[in-house]
């Protein structure tokens, strides 16, 4: 299970404890807690402590000073599930969930839509804020005529909820990528916010 500033494997499935979907049960001497998120319903956020977790953090405004955790509790930053045998299903980072109405939605499940509906296209998303709603969605696809009217369709043909209908459909011809080829979601939450911040103006 790789939280990155968790330092060693803190989850895993063993050929003896093996569950598929998940990252298998956390090792001995590691404590878990989960942080209700409003509109998650099964699992929460991730914190936790123990030997193999990291001492703190270094910042460039403290040089030289080790912050540690408060309690010892590292939040992951995690939405997860954990089962009555112990094991975790991963959900979700917290920052690639956005609030629309009150529920929590999935940014990565629209995005899974979105390559299953346009296989040979990339899309991604972002939220950006909502004075009714808390938060819209806004996804960019490079798959040129696009439509949000046709993502709608498929996303109820496949028994998605409409909360997971982006409020705008995009084309974009280049979407920021990293290094590794994947998505650049940073790039993408900033590009969307700068050209889409503004709340749509009201019906007259």
């Amino acid at each position: 299970y790789g939280v990155t500033e968790c330092g060693p494997v803190v989850a895993l499935n063993t050929p003896m404890f093996n569950r598929f979907g998940t990252v298998g049960r956390i090792l001995p001497g590691i404590e878990t807690r989960l942080e209700p998120v409003p509109g998650i319903e099964e699992g929460g956020r991730l914190s936790m402590r123990g030997p193999n977790i990291m001492l703190g953090y270094l910042r460039a405004e403290k040089p030289g000073v080790l912050e540690p955790p408060p309690g010892g509790w590292h939040d992951t930053g995690d939405i997860v599930a954990i089962d009555p045998m112990g094991f975790v299903t991963i959900k979700g980072r917290a920052k690639r969930f956005a609030k629309i109405a009150g529920e929590m939605v999935s940014l990565a499940g629209i995005e899974s839509l979105a390559a299953d509906l346009w296989p040979d296209r990339l899309s991604a998303v972002a939220a950006v804020p909502d004075p009714r709603k808390g938060e819209r969605l806004i996804l960019l696809t490079q798959k040129k005529g696009a439509s949000r009217a046709e993502f709608q369709q498929f996303a109820r043909s496949h028994g998605a909820t409409e909360l997971m209908v982006p409020a705008e459909v995009a084309y974009e011809e280049k979407l920021p990528l990293l290094g590794t080829g994947k998505i650049d979601n940073m790039a993408v939450t900033r590009l969307i916010k700068e050209r889409f911040a503004a709340p749509p103006a009201p019906a007259q």
